[in-house]
């Protein structure tokens, strides 16, 4: 097994544990950019953040990595709902997403900051780790890959179906 297997074994058992001990299955519910779900918006940040890792040889905090890139849009709301409060979803929800991770679980420092900067440059502070300079990258990738194939369907599939 390489590398990026072990990583993606590691990543499924932190989304298990998030789906059984956290509200992390109710991103489900919530669609990201076009036909995508938060849940497999998450995970893809997560693979792509993974994959940048590797491919630059950057020395990283994996566990951490995977975990600020899984809840960096833990925000548990509907952003297309048309509320007025939405209309600034991106300039608010990393802090409203850091809010409710943390009402669920204990986060670290990089995890922290990978969640509430991930929107930089909306966001004004800069990251200021690797780990969160990798997942506003993964995360503007894959945003944009989602937004161009917005009327295809999106499922994320990895190992089990989780």
């Amino acid at each position: 097994m390489n590398k990026r297997d072990e990583l993606i074994k590691r990543l499924e058992e932190i989304v298990i544990e998030l789906n059984e001990k956290t509200r992390f299955s109710e991103t489900k519910n919530f669609i990201q950019h076009g036909n995508t779900t938060v849940y497999d918006h998450v995970i893809s940040v997560a693979i792509k953040s993974i994959d940048i890792a590797l491919k630059y040889n950057i020395d990283v905090d994996f566990d951490s990595l995977m975990r600020g890139a899984l809840l960096h849009d833990y925000f548990l709301y509907d952003w297309h709902d048309g509320k007025k409060e939405r209309q600034i979803h991106g300039f608010t929800h990393p802090k409203i997403a850091l809010r409710e991770a943390s009402k669920d679980m204990d986060l670290n420092e990089v995890e922290r900051d990978i969640i509430v900067k991930h929107m930089f440059p909306l966001t004004v502070i800069p990251p200021k780790y690797k780990e969160s300079w990798i997942v506003t990258t993964a995360d503007k990738i894959v945003s944009t890959e989602e937004t161009i194939n917005r009327n295809k369907p999106a499922k994320v599939r990895f190992g089990a179906d989780l």
